[in-house]
């Protein structure tokens, strides 16, 4: 079967942007991704929109898409709207893919756009109350907090502070479970988290780009115990866009700069057991992904993870292979997922430091990875990056994340 290529890619600025609305996001995004492919707007066949709060916060439903782009000029071609939690953007990724291998259209777009920033906080939150099962979330969330027992905060330290989203308390009991059953500490959650605030100074479309030590992400506030705030991502708003085409019309475009996808897998969770992570749905999309590729967690050069924790990160840095399971806080902590290591990882800062515009989160991780394999990313560039691979994750049904998609980029 003939290759798919990535032939433009693009992200705004992650942060808060009050001033700016999901069509102004939506055209700086994907203007800049047609300009990056040397492309026109009459040159795309079909278009995936991913977003996902713009419904709740703003009351725009069913049509967000066709109205982020017809002031654009989009008309007459499918525009797709995709919800899918966190994984949206990804999963519109997986969907323009995938339209390019049945051969209904030789140039695409995939974008995702969402403003989570409001002036009523409550309303962003509870944002994130959906990505659980609305009929059973009292019942969801106490058997994922049960997961947590038999680990309690050092005495004095406050388990809980703050307006936070669910999925913080979520993350926490997991990270919890994580250290009764493997002996990861929370200070190498800390190791992941300055990592990725530093990584994030090399950034600048990076929300934060300070720099912090692992004692400063430990003395920070605690937002879920053993979470502090730097071990968070952040709400944010922003928007990202990547062109895709078919081989067929690859000779339309520079070749030079085209990056292949190797692979493109989206994954819904599993009935398992807490102690059963090789049945993660995130290692299963992983394996599938390996294996379309033909590839191996070795082959790897650089991959953007899910991190909307620094737990989060540990957790699946062992789902991708990277490491036997419970030994991914060793990992970060020895310093093998910095920049320069033997597998860095987020090397964009990461969802914790780069931000979480829902929506927009998984392309975000594809354009770092497009501009890590032109060789295009300036200071933070890992040095001969061939193969590269996404993990983009979100909601909870059961005990983990409800999508999942892997990407794996090469070229």
């Amino acid at each position: 079967m003939s290759g798919i290529y990535i032939v433009g890619a693009a992200m705004t600025p992650f942060g808060k942007l009050p001033d700016t609305s999901v069509k102004q996001l939506t055209r700086e995004a994907v203007t800049a991704a047609l300009r990056d492919a040397g492309c026109e707007i009459a040159e795309i066949g079909a278009v995936w929109f991913a977003n996902t709060a713009q419904g709740a916060i703003e009351g725009q439903y069913t049509v967000r898409g066709q109205i982020a782009l017809r002031s654009m000029g989009f008309q007459e071609v499918p525009i797709i709207n995709v919800e899918n939690a966190c994984a949206s953007a990804s999963s519109a990724f997986n969907q323009a893919y995938t339209y390019l291998r049945a051969g209904l259209s030789d140039v695409v777009l995939a974008v995702g756009a969402d403003k989570l920033f409001t002036t009523d906080k409550g309303r962003s939150l509870r944002v994130f109350l959906g990505g659980v099962d609305v009929h059973q979330r009292e019942e969801t969330l106490e058997k994922l907090l049960l997961l947590g027992e038999g680990i309690a905060p050092p005495e004095g330290v406050s388990d809980q502070n703050g307006m936070r989203s669910v999925f913080m308390d979520i993350y926490a009991s997991i990270a919890r479970f994580h250290m009764r059953t493997f002996g990861t500490t929370q200070r190498q959650l800390a190791a992941v988290a300055s990592k990725n605030h530093f990584h994030s100074t090399m950034n600048p479309l990076s929300q934060y780009q300070n720099d912090m030590s692992i004692d400063e992400v430990l003395s920070a506030r605690v937002v879920s115990w053993p979470l502090t705030l730097p071990m968070c991502s952040p709400i944010s708003d922003g928007a990202a866009a990547a062109v895709l085409c078919s081989e067929d019309a690859l000779g339309r475009f520079d070749k030079s700069r085209a990056v292949r996808v190797h692979a493109s897998v989206v994954g819904s969770s599993v009935d398992r057991k807490p102690e059963e992570g090789e049945k993660h749905v995130s290692r299963l999309a992983a394996l599938k992904a390996y294996e379309q590729a033909g590839v191996e967690p070795k082959d790897m050069s650089v991959a953007e993870l899910h991190d909307a924790t620094a737990f989060a990160e540990i957790q699946h840095t062992e789902n991708l292979g990277f490491c036997e399971f419970g030994q991914g806080g060793w990992l970060a902590e020895r310093g093998d997922t910095r920049f320069g290591g033997k597998i860095p990882i987020n090397v964009s800062g990461g969802l914790e430091s780069k931000g979480h515009p829902v929506g927009a989160t998984g392309l975000a991780q594809i354009y770092e990875l497009v501009t890590q394999l032109r060789g295009e990313a300036g200071e933070r560039q890992v040095e001969n990056a061939r193969l590269a691979i996404a993990e983009n994750g979100g909601g909870f049904y059961g005990i983990e994340e409800a999508a999942v998609s892997v990407t794996i980029l090469g070229r």
